[in-house]
């Protein structure tokens, strides 16, 4: 058992390990492709939202490294509750397993989104309401008049 006092070792140990679990959960859900847009896990880029595909993806390769950071806080957990450590060292070894798991979850959402990058976005369907299609530019064909050539070849 640690030598640190309880009421700082139990805090610390148990978001490492409310942590580690939160990590196997959407590092499980990655891998097996059941996280989905709606949920609160996994990675929420832009370009993971953009598609279907992309979020699949992007969590598909985070999955490896959330599982790292999930090793890591439960491990810095374990060792901080069972190891007898003075209690300096047993809150560094805290410390550190909180740093390196928040940082390979930093590092699995950036790789996840690299990833989702690469997938094309997919492209969107017109409205039926307003324009036809016809490419005229960013303003439309709201300041055209069709009954006035003049203002409909550029010209006015």
């Amino acid at each position: 058992m640690s030598e640190a006092p309880l009421w700082l070792t139990i805090p610390l140990a148990l978001l490492l390990a409310v942590l580690g679990a939160a990590s196997v959960v959407m590092a499980r859900g990655g891998y097996g492709a059941s996280l989905t847009r709606k949920n609160r896990m996994g990675v929420h880029s832009p370009a993971a939202m953009a598609s279907e595909e992309a979020f699949t993806l992007a969590n598909r390769v985070a999955a490896p490294i959330t599982a790292g950071a999930a090793l890591v806080a439960i491990l810095s957990a374990i060792l901080m509750i069972f190891l007898p450590l003075p209690a300096a060292a047993g809150v560094v070894v805290g410390v550190v397993g909180l740093a390196g798991s928040m940082a390979l979850l930093l590092v699995a959402g950036v790789l996840g989104d690299r990833a989702a990058r690469q997938v094309p976005i997919p492209a969107r369907k017109p409205s039926s309401a307003g324009c036809s299609g016809c490419a005229c530019g960013g303003g439309g064909c709201a300041g055209i008049s069709r009954s006035d050539p003049a203002a409909a070849s550029g010209q006015a």
